[in-house]
């Protein structure tokens, strides 16, 4: 039961993590519509995409372009994906000062993701928190933790081993934002709400901020938001039209649906402070871009339904 009824943030990652996963080029200025109708749909804060080589993701070599182009509406915050040193300059110099960075609590996810181990992108985020916290600017750090219930190399992750994994992030940076992600949709909500019920337990640090990253390739995208927030996560990650999925992991074939959980919260009372009409627009567009794999609920119900 829904003890404690308080709003939700819901990240919208499909101009990232949903763009990325399509091969032929987004042409610019419509990745730049689509941002912008978004924001004016009410997400708060967008995943505009990633500072990453052009080289390893063709899909995002336009950054600097959509940094130019996109509004940028007092009350959105717009956080993109960078690997490295690198990726966080090029960021701050085009205006971003909210960041993500991947790592994965399976070392074989780690290898495939990002060809290298769990303990060198640690050593790696140690780094980057160093060089910022010199900069004279202000600036947010989300640390993704992929893998955090299953992989697709090594199963199911155990509670001890995603716990160890936090706690070496939070020894690095004690106020970040920690995603947990279930990256190939296999975890289900009993899981989701006991690997949440732990970490917050064994959290040294009550600054850390808690999200929850989810896929919908078992049907359980929205069962397993709805039970991250009976454990107390008020964060979300989520795409419009369950645009994406990891490439690296086999199978996952798509983020739970924007539509689908905005629907589903504001059924529960739950405000997301997100427009539905406005936004299963934007998804309808999002779902029509060649190449892409969608799946959502909400799009295919009649929109005269959605306020009934």
């Amino acid at each position: 039961m829904l003890e404690r009824i308080e709003p939700v943030e819901i990240v919208e990652v499909a101009p990232r993590d949903g763009f990325q996963s399509i091969r032929e080029p987004i042409g610019t200025e419509a990745k730049i519509e689509m941002i912008n109708a978004l924001a004016r749909a009410g997400c708060q804060r967008i995943e505009a995409g990633s500072f990453v080589s052009p080289k390893a993701i063709p899909q995002m070599a336009d950054m600097g372009a959509i940094a130019a182009g996109i509004e940028r509406p007092a009350q959105v915050r717009f956080m993109v994906l960078v690997p490295n040193r690198k990726g966080i300059e090029l960021a701050l110099a085009n205006g971003f000062d909210e960041f993500g960075y991947v790592l994965s609590v399976s070392e074989s996810h780690n290898q495939n993701n990002v060809r290298r181990s769990v303990d060198d992108s640690m050593r790696d985020l140690a780094g980057l928190v160093d060089w910022l916290s010199a900069q004279d600017k202000g600036w947010r750090l989300r640390v993704n933790l992929a893998t955090s219930f299953d992989c697709p190399f090594d199963g199911r992750q155990s509670l001890q081993a995603l716990a160890a994994r936090v706690r070496e992030v939070q020894s690095i940076i004690s106020d970040a934002e920690i995603a947990l992600c279930d990256t190939t949709g296999r975890a289900n909500p009993r899981q989701v709400a006991e690997a949440f019920a732990r970490v917050q337990a064994d959290s040294p640090d009550g600054r850390t901020r808690w999200a929850f990253h989810g896929h919908d390739t078992y049907g359980l995208g929205v069962a397993n938001a709805l039970a991250a927030y009976e454990a107390g996560v008020r964060r979300f990650d989520a795409a419009a039209a369950g645009l994406g999925g990891c490439p690296f992991a086999p199978g996952a074939t798509g983020n739970t649906a924007t539509e689908d959980l905005v629907f589903a919260f504001e059924a529960c009372g739950i405000k997301t402070g997100i427009d539905i009409d406005r936004l299963t627009a934007i998804a309808d567009r999002i779902a029509a871009i060649p190449g892409g794999v969608v799946a959502s609920h909400i799009r295919h119900v009649p929109k005269e339904r959605l306020h009934a």
